[in-house]
């Protein structure tokens, strides 16, 4: 990922909204999206396009890596940012007016119940998201290179 690529964001609208104002305000504005839940950008590369996609997703904390879930709403399907991130884990993250390079990898299956735990504590609906699917959502993990 360089400074000069150009970076496609998020194709819902109030997304690619949520990201302007990110990023025009470093955080300032969208950090904290609803009281108490904080979002994080996470750019990844496209698996086939080789494009740069940005995404806005709420994220909780696990020592020094952030937490992330690909639940898309309960989808059948997980989200086109997971399947990037399974074919290239080197990935952009900002966190309010935090930008770092991180390693993105699946929590293991002993450590996702607590970060599973960690995450419905910040946004219970995951647990509806998991009971509307068939596939198992997978927590994501992000640690700073």
């Amino acid at each position: 990922m360089t400074a000069s690529e150009q970076v496609v964001d998020s194709p819902q609208g109030w997304v690619a909204e949520h990201i302007q104002r990110y990023v025009e305000t470093d955080g300032a504005e969208g950090h904290e999206w609803r009281p108490g839940v904080y979002t994080l950008l996470l750019t990844t590369r496209g698996r086939q396009s080789g494009k740069l996609r940005r995404t806005a997703l709420i994220y909780g904390r696990d020592g020094d890596d952030y937490l992330v879930v690909a639940s898309q709403g309960g989808a059948p399907k997980h989200p086109a940012w997971f399947l990037n991130l399974l074919a290239e884990p080197r990935v952009e993250v900002q966190v309010a007016g935090d930008t770092f390079t991180a390693r993105a990898r699946t929590a293991t299956p002993e450590e996702k119940p607590r970060m599973w735990s960690t995450m419905t504590a910040i946004w219970p609906a995951y647990d509806d998201y998991q009971t509307k699917t068939g596939r198992e959502i997978p927590v994501v993990v992000l640690e700073r290179l």
